[in-house]
């Protein structure tokens, strides 16, 4: 990734409470050719990305068809997610999108915008939108309406 994307994922991550720390677990990515089976390449990310969350885990699936929530909807669902007690994991699929495991296993399916985005810039558009949900959530002074 280019240096931008961890600096910019970095700046939101230190700013978030320990009672709401984000960490990123970073799968590479498998190689594509041309003549790769892009359904088969979609199914070993997605049994690596499950292969890395716990059976407890709260899951959000990253998804174009997912629901779009707005700041104050964020803000609500953050609240709603500490209250799970568990570890919540958000699932960031590769070019070619989450499996159907990972969406089957997704407790809620997230759209961040009905745009499409390039994979490093969607780490650090989620990094600010957690940040900016959990400021919304607790009356800092970052959100502004």
């Amino acid at each position: 990734m280019p240096s931008w994307v961890a600096i910019g994922f970095e700046e939101y991550r230190k700013r978030m409470p320990r009672e709401c720390s984000v960490e990123m677990v970073e799968l590479a990515s498998a190689k594509r050719t041309k003549q790769a089976d892009v359904q088969k390449i979609i199914a070993a990310e997605g049994q690596r990305l499950l292969s890395n969350i716990k059976s407890a885990d709260f899951v959000i699936a990253l998804e174009v068809t997912g629901k779009q929530w707005s700041t104050a909807e964020l803000a609500k669902k953050l609240e709603s997610w500490q209250g799970v007690q568990h570890n919540i994991s958000i699932l960031i699929g590769g070019p070619d999108g989450l499996s159907a495991d990972c969406l089957k296993r997704a407790n809620e399916k997230w759209s961040l915008s009905a745009l499409t985005f390039p994979h490093p810039l969607v780490r650090v558009i989620l990094a600010e939108q957690l940040y900016r949900g959990w400021s919304l959530m607790n009356n800092h002074p970052y959100h502004r309406e």
